[in-house]
């Protein structure tokens, strides 16, 4: 009891991580609007083939080894320091040998994508690998440890010069040579502050190594990791043989077809972050109801993101697309629209549950072999026969196989039945609300969007005396999409609010953080001239 009064709400520490990535992604939405229009669109394709592999290598590495911090942090008072050092001597010898390997075979990434240009970055990509995998650990162990507030802090400050120095790289520089020495730095930056704040809250942990307990730790976490690995295989390895058959040119189409706002995916993150650690508590407890609760509440609070951002993309996805990406990019459209269909099926949160149950993980694990083997029969056979439209569809209809097979066996373990189902009507009327907001917002861009654009690159050559098209079509988009939201956000909010969606906590919540930011915002104001005499009076 004295353990669950210090624990932070769920909520509480959803909302600061959400926070924490809302702000993240501020900072790193500049990235990829410079991305292209610095650089040619096979340097593009380049650089999000370095960048491809970077990214699979630090989540697949580490085999789930770091995410078991959730776990033992949460269950082995005495062991903590101990958990966190195997974990690093984990993490630090799968990156070394990653990064061996790159140094020794500089042609295993680049026969992948024919590129010659990618052999030669092959060894600094591998250290890349490894400074990263090391690294970002920092993130998780604040979670784990139950610091939200640090982890924002971390998160942020990770995100801001993970983008300044990206920034200074396409400005300067324009080249992918550049963006991988960035990375480099980086990751060095972030290695030193991860080290000295496990020295601050796990003191001498260093010197806490236990054979038996390390072997412990890994037999719990590879069956995950090895899931995990079939997972990230599973959802990216489509880039590969798009890759592999298609031009680097093709290559940035097809990936920024495939483009999620970064935001969406730290919504999930930031909710299924603290549920893992929670989970595991009340899967020990034989909890089962409450499991079941805090899953579909979850849920409830995904949908209410994600739902309308589905819809709202579906109507405006050409807009979005050429906004971002310049007309350059308009043959992603179809790409986009079909990679989407993904969203809505995103609020099934299983991870959590499937991590507290090890039987689960043995079944997630055979799931996933099955799955990606049948995911790489047919790409086999989409790289011969298909379009990049049909490349798409293949990992769209493999992810929600996996997705309504995992979530059967879920459902079975924590026996829900059809009497659980009213525990599901918030994400119904959420379902309503949005499709509301897309009706209207839908015949409101019908009616009007040609009409908002010629009048958006009338007034952005005219008044702001733009003459670059890119830049042109920019604030074009912009304005349409701006006039868009300003329909559909109301809408659904009204609506959402009427059907119950939003609670009395949730919006006592946002206006205590809005009265912070407010408060926050003045103290820092400037005084005017005469503010002292007005007091005075």
């Amino acid at each position: 009891m004295e353990d669950n009064a210090k624990t932070p709400s769920l909520k509480s520490q959803s909302a600061w991580l959400l926070f924490a990535k809302v702000v993240g992604f501020v900072f790193s939405f500049l990235l990829p609007l410079l991305i292209v229009r610095f650089l040619t669109q096979d340097k593009v394709g380049v650089y999000r083939q370095v960048f491809q592999v970077v990214v699979n290598a630090v989540a697949i590495l580490p085999l789930g080894v770091s995410m078991s911090a959730y776990y033992f942090l949460s269950r082995e008072k005495e062991r903590r320091p101990a958990a966190i050092l195997n974990i690093l001597i984990f993490n630090f010898v799968v990156g070394g040998l990653a990064c061996l390997t790159l140094f020794v075979y500089p042609q295993l990434v680049g026969n992948i994508f024919h590129s010659e240009e990618i052999t030669r970055l092959a060894p600094r990509i591998g250290v890349v690998v490894w400074l990263w995998i090391f690294s970002t650990f920092l993130e998780t162990v604040a979670i784990a440890n139950h610091e939200a507030r640090m982890a924002t802090f971390f998160i942020i400050t990770a995100q801001f010069t993970k983008t300044l120095l990206m920034v200074g790289a396409v400005v300067l520089f324009a080249t992918v040579e550049a963006f991988v020495y960035a990375a480099m730095i980086q990751g060095a930056v972030q290695t030193l502050v991860l080290l000295y704040y496990l020295n601050s809250r796990f003191p001498r942990f260093w010197t806490k190594f236990d054979f038996g307990f390390f072997r412990e730790q890994l037999v719990y976490a590879l069956p995950f990791g090895l899931a995990g690995l079939l997972w990230t295989l599973q959802t990216d390895i489509h880039n590969y043989f798009v890759g592999y058959r298609f031009s680097a040119s093709d290559y940035a189409i097809y990936a920024y077809g495939c483009f999620e706002l970064p935001l969406i995916a730290m919504i999930s993150e930031s909710v299924t972050s603290v549920l893992i650690p929670r989970m595991s508590r009340l899967q020990a407890a034989g909890d089962r109801r409450e499991m079941i609760r805090l899953t579909t509440r979850a849920m409830q609070k995904l949908a209410f993101f994600y739902f309308p951002i589905y819809i709202f993309l579906l109507i405006t996805a050409e807009t979005f697309i050429v906004t971002l990406f310049t007309r350059n990019y308009a043959a992603s459209v179809p790409i986009f629209l079909i990679n989407i269909t993904l969203l809505p099926f995103y609020i099934w949160v299983v991870d959590p549950i499937v991590r507290s149950y090890k039987e689960l993980g043995r079944f997630l694990l055979t799931l996933r072999i099955f799955i990606f083997t049948a995911l790489v029969s047919a790409l086999y056979f989409g790289i011969r026969n298909f379009d990049l439209r049909g490349m798409i569809a293949i990992v769209v209809v493999t992810v929600l196989t996996e997705k309504f097979i995992s979530t059967s066996a879920v459902l079975r373990k924590l026996e829900v039945g059809a009497k659980d189902l009213y525990l599901l009507k918030g994400v119904f009327r959420t379902a309503v609300s949005a499709v509301l907001a897309g009706a209207l917002t839908f015949l409101f861009y019908r009616g009007f969007s040609e009409s908002l654009t010629a009048f958006g690159a009338e007034t952005a050559q005219n008044v702001l005396g733009l003459t670059k098209t890119s830049l042109i079509d920019f604030a074009a988009g912009v304005l349409v999409l701006g006039a868009c939201f300003a329909i559909f956000a109301p809408v659904y909010l009204l609506s959402a609010n009427y059907f119950g969606i939003i609670d009395e906590e949730e919006k006592a919540l946002v206006g205590r953080y809005a009265a912070g930011l407010t408060g926050l915002f003045k103290a820092k104001a400037p005084l005017a001239p005469d503010a002292g005499l007005k007091t005075q009076d």
